[in-house]
């Protein structure tokens, strides 16, 4: 197929597209959307949450006909229940209060509403989506509530169980590889003996406090904005309906929500997403550190480093056989990248909390999300698929010890610094060990050595 090419004004090459792909490929190019993003399904979920109990709030005070009031918390408990997902169609990148989806959700619950009590799904009759299902509400209080929400159920049902997975896997092979003596590195050079058992109870520690991270961003996670309506102030807001609302939120979900200590703060920032997105970002390195180490100790495995064995997933190489890759190491490391990705555009974000409103939310929500079930998916894969199957190679271990220039360290406190480095300056050019060296000059004897590689 002959391509047609002309040149532009500016002497650019113009390609035909439709030459080049074909007809029918380009054509499916441009019916391709440019985004398949839905704006994220766990604030759909916690806004219908929302409406539920705003509307049994109102029912409580007397401002909503009990009819309207039940029709509408029957809709709100069957979209909970999985019901209507697919009515949920706005895109995440969309207006930056999140309102589209907000009356999205309006919508769908007074249509599903007015279907309970006529028989008839939609319209606005007998219950209307900003009259009813929105009483006392706006995108602009209800939206930072639900991302708030959201964001806080998905760290503490997903995010931490896969955390706790990972550092349980860590910890027990912490205390399996604890005799096992090896050398250790800095620098990416031969360093003084360390037990894998130790490099282990620091990437155990490592996911710790990574768990700790997360757990410190629950009570400002927790403050809603709920009740400020438009612009904090709370116009046409029952001034007990908020209270009664997130009161109920936090005994359903047993999480630890509270009104905003301040709703202008609430409303115009999201620095607590920032900040939750920092922390996820704060976690993703300190994996890709753990995926980097475990990457290079099992590498080899007979002309790398090769003092560990991963599980054999995924054997063979595509073009190598017998060749197996550190699959679930690279995993990680990807979703770290991701992670970080997402981060810097959340910081983007945080900056547009402009006057009384941040317009950034969507895309906000989106990738804290985002990041939030790649960490948990990632760490639980880690902790199961990876470290639990790691088995120490422990005559490598002995051998690149044995091996080690650095141990002429030992025998500094004895012979001096100037000493040391010349024996281990010959033990280099010789090719010999310093155990070797040491013995042959007498400096140690055999038990010495032994007992002294023991103490360690």
């Amino acid at each position: 197929m002959s391509i047609r090419r002309e040149e532009d004004s500016l002497g650019a090459v113009m390609v035909d597209r439709e030459a080049y792909y074909g007809p029918q490929t380009q054509r499916a190019m441009d019916n391709f959307p440019i985004s398949s993003i839905r704006f994220p399904y766990p604030c759909i979920l916690a806004i219908v949450m929302v409406k539920r109990l705003a509307a049994k709030a109102h029912l409580e005070l007397g401002l909503l006909d009990p009819k309207i009031a039940g029709a509408i918390m029957q809709a709100a408990r069957e979209v909970e229940s999985g019901s209507l997902a697919d009515q949920f169609v706005v895109d995440v990148f969309q207006t930056g209060s999140g309102t589209s989806s907000h009356m999205n959700v309006n919508e769908v619950l007074a249509g599903r509403a007015n279907e309970i009590l006529t028989g008839v799904r939609g319209g606005k009759h007998p219950v209307h989506p900003n009259d009813h299902v929105n009483m006392g509400q706006s995108s602009n209080d209800v939206v930072p509530t639900a991302t708030h929400m959201a964001c806080l159920k998905n760290l503490d049902n997903q995010l931490i169980p896969g955390l706790k997975i990972l550092h349980t896997s860590l910890e027990r092979q912490a205390k399996a590889f604890y005799p096992v003596q090896k050398t250790g590195r800095t620098h990416f050079m031969d360093a003084l003996p360390v037990k894998l058992g130790q490099e282990f109870s620091g990437y155990a520690r490592q996911v710790e406090l990574s768990m700790e991270r997360i757990l410190g961003v629950y009570s400002r996670l927790g403050e809603l904005a709920l009740g400020g309506s438009a612009v904090g102030t709370g116009v046409n807001v029952h001034p007990d309906m908020a209270r009664r609302v997130i009161t109920q939120l936090a005994e359903e979900t047993g999480l630890p929500f509270t009104i905003a200590k301040n709703r202008f703060e609430a409303m115009g920032s999201r620095d607590a997403l920032v900040e939750t997105s920092g922390n996820l970002k704060t976690i993703a390195v300190s994996l890709m550190k753990i995926a980097s180490d475990i990457r290079l100790l099992s590498s080899g495995p007979r002309c790398g480093i090769g003092e560990i064995r991963l599980p054999a997933l995924q054997p063979g190489s595509s073009i190598m056989p017998g060749k197996i890759n550190p699959v679930i190491p690279e995993v990680v490391l990807q979703v770290g990248a991701h992670v970080i990705g997402n981060d810097a555009a959340v910081s983007v974000c945080g900056h547009m909390g402009s006057l009384e409103l941040n317009t950034m939310i969507p895309v906000m929500a989106h990738n804290v999300l985002e990041s939030i079930k790649l960490l948990a998916t990632a760490s639980r894969v880690f902790g199961e698929k990876c470290i639990d199957g790691i088995e120490a190679n422990t005559a490598r271990c002995e051998a690149n010890l044995d091996k080690s220039i650095a141990l002429a360290t030992f025998l500094a406190p004895d012979i001096g610094y100037d000493k040391a480095a010349l024996l281990a300056k010959e033990a280099f050019e010789t090719g010999k060990t310093i155990r070797e060296l040491a013995l042959e000059k007498g400096l140690l004897s055999p038990k010495e050595w032994k007992d002294l590689l023991e103490g360690l």
